[in-house]
């Protein structure tokens, strides 16, 4: 198996509000969409995201875990500079990302923030000035 991964797929309530979110209020561009059942967005050269309606989702892979507390996973977006973190999320504010959480410098260096999208999963925009860190920027 090649170490690569090629789509993130989250399980959505509502297509139309996620297709809204992202599309229309992050102006991120659409590259397939079927009606009422996913949304995909290329991320990446090679990475897609794909946003599933949840019961399809749990129709193919199985049921979903529901409860208090946010999704144990984070999506990153990083960016190179500090004052891009803060575009990013000042970005996602006006798309109607709640919560957002503003960016503070980190332990380790790093100045990140987060967004909850439409179903609740967290977005780090992040800053990260280490080696790691140059290896994601385009």
């Amino acid at each position: 198996m090649d170490q690569r991964l090629s789509f993130v797929t989250l399980a959505v309530r509502d297509l139309e509000r996620s297709r809204a979110f992202y599309v229309d209020g992050l102006g991120w561009e659409a590259a397939l969409q079927v009606e009422g059942d996913v949304l995909m967005i290329q991320v990446g050269e090679h990475v897609v995201l794909s946003l599933w309606v949840a019961e399809h989702f749990e129709a193919e892979v199985g049921p979903i875990v529901r409860g208090e507390g946010v999704a144990p996973i984070t999506l990153s977006h990083n960016v190179a500079t500090p004052a891009e973190v803060d575009t990013v999320l000042a970005t996602a504010r006006a798309a109607g990302a709640d919560p957002v959480h503003d960016a503070v410098e980190r332990e380790w260096g790093g100045y990140t923030g987060y967004f909850g999208d439409p179903d609740g999963y967290r977005w780090e925009i992040a800053t990260n000035p280490g080696p790691i860190g140059q290896v994601v920027l385009p």
